[in-house]
């Protein structure tokens, strides 16, 4: 019987949210992205992939960006992102 591998997700995945709190993006460890804008939920969604310290987005209307990591900061498309406490 096989059994499956079990492995833990990636270290960038997360809710990761500007100093505002205006701007929240979860990198789920789907491969996939959702990021809330101000009230609006879910305003943009797609796919991620992380290479290293980068990450590239592509949301499901085909528009692409990226980003990258230092330092537990995330910086993407001119904002500065730190993750979110999970434990509040």
């Amino acid at each position: 019987m096989r059994t499956a591998l079990q492995t833990s997700p990636h270290p960038y995945v997360g809710m990761w949210v500007t100093e505002d709190g205006y701007v929240r993006q979860e990198l789920r460890s789907d491969g996939r992205y959702d990021e809330a804008r101000g009230t609006q939920q879910s305003a943009y969604q797609g796919d991620y992939q992380i290479s290293g310290n980068y990450v590239t987005y592509q949301d499901d209307t085909g528009f692409t960006a990226d980003g990258y990591f230092e330092n537990d900061v995330l910086y993407h498309g001119g904002m500065v992102m730190f993750r979110q406490d999970q434990t509040n």
